[in-house]
């Protein structure tokens, strides 16, 4: 049986990260945590250093801006071909 790949918001995350804590905090051992959550160790240790003090908000926040950011390096690279484009023509290589 193959395990379906699930794609965790970054407030889901944040909740699972918390509880986890919880459950650490009270006595359970990670591996005990690890399987009540349904991860693994890697994703464990990669949420913890990904999100580890943020709240659901400053995660919000974070991918709102990761949108941002790659909205705007697609309008540079269109720009820049753009005038790669206006430099050929000008050459007359067309």
């Amino acid at each position: 049986m193959t395990q379906r790949r699930r794609r965790h918001t970054p407030e889901r995350i944040i909740r699972k990260l918390r509880e986890g804590e919880k459950l650490l905090g009270q006595g359970s051992e990670l591996p005990e945590v690890l399987k009540h959550l349904e991860i693994t160790e890697a994703t464990w240790y990669r949420w913890r250093n990904q999100y580890g003090g943020m709240k659901s908000e400053d995660a919000k926040r974070l991918k709102e801006l990761e949108r941002e950011n790659a909205r705007l390096k697609k309008m540079v690279a269109e720009q820049a071909l753009d005038i790669d484009m206006l430099k050929e023509l000008n050459r007359g290589n067309w």
